[in-house]
């Protein structure tokens, strides 16, 4: 009998075809709801693709008695409940690796136009304008460039910025012996707070990483700081940007994530005053979660998530 594997999220066909091809009799339940779920509709599957739209928590875990594994594409993993997951003996799968170029691609090009300011500029002289001296701009290689958090990501970022000659220190709060890669210097939180012109954030969204940057975490730093967040929103407390932006610690903000994002992050929930004005203000960059989501990274997410599914024993007929 072919074990049945149901894509609840829209992914690049790729993996659909894959799978299907080695056996495993795949269908896209692209609208099927909790509820659903919770009354049965997926208690004969085998595996499950999914990205951001639905919660796999314990109530829905174990509603599935037949499940083997979960395929998430892309890297966060906030939306499984990894422990009931493993306590079920049901494996998590996600893929980092098919969107980290993306990222590192978008971050720096968002860091450049800041720091350049091109997308200013450009406005200023499709206005009519021409004053070269307001859009003089500042260049990375006089910079000392802070990665917290040195996964998939963090590393992409990090071999990047690797042509631009400027300092660059990361940090991991658990990773270790990656000092010298790409020229970096693997240092502790403290010298990220004494060094750093400009601070990006690579982590994934844990009970520790939750609304980590506030206004206090901000002020530790010796020298105002421009703060990159492509990773999750809720790792910034919003109100905190502002504040920063206001009392001089923040030279500035580039954000491709927002704490106001639905749960699908698709859209927000909700546009405070907080987030309002940042999206007035000109020393903010704002994107619409996009840094992981490219043309290629749409097709390298399944294909990833294809390998790795299909290289363990486990996962074949």
């Amino acid at each position: 009998m072919k074990k049945r594997v149901v894509f609840l999220d829209t992914v690049h066909p790729i993996l659909f075809d894959r799978l299907n091809d080695a056996g495993m009799a795949c269908t896209w339940e692209t609208d099927l709801g909790r509820d659903a779920i919770l009354n049965g509709a997926l208690s004969a599957v085998h595996g499950i693709v999914l990205r951001s739209r639905l919660t796999m928590d314990s109530a829905v875990l174990k509603s599935m008695p037949k499940l083997q594994w979960i395929a998430r594409s892309g890297a966060g993993l906030e939306n499984i409940d990894t422990a009931t997951a493993s306590a079920l003996g049901i494996r998590v799968i996600n893929s980092p690796e098919g969107n980290a170029a993306s990222v590192g691609e978008h971050v720096l090009g968002q860091l450049l136009m800041m720091l350049h300011k091109l997308h200013s500029g450009h406005q200023h002289v499709r206005d009519g304008g021409w004053n070269r001296e307001s859009y003089r701009g500042s260049e990375l290689g006089a910079k000392t460039v802070g990665i917290i958090g040195y996964g998939n990501m963090g590393r992409a970022f990090a071999q990047r910025l690797s042509g631009f000659g400027c300092r660059v220190l990361a940090y991991d709060i658990a990773k270790r012996d990656f000092n010298e890669e790409f020229g970096i210097e693997e240092v502790g939180i403290e010298a990220i707070f004494e060094h750093c012109d400009v601070v990006s954030l690579h982590v994934p969204l844990t009970p520790i990483t939750n609304k980590m940057v506030q206004t206090r975490w901000i002020q530790q730093f010796k020298k105002p700081i421009i703060l990159i967040n492509s990773s999750r929103g809720s790792v910034i407390e919003t109100t905190a940007i502002v504040d920063g932006l206001a009392s001089g610690h923040l030279e500035g903000a580039i954000l491709d994530v927002i704490e106001y994002e639905k749960d699908s992050l698709e859209g927000l929930s909700l546009r405070p005053q907080a987030f309002e004005i940042l999206s007035k203000h000109d020393r903010v960059v704002l994107s619409p979660h996009v840094a992981g989501w490219s043309h290629e990274s749409y097709f390298k997410l399944s294909d990833v998530l294809a390998h790795k599914i299909l290289r363990n024993p486990r996962e074949q007929l």
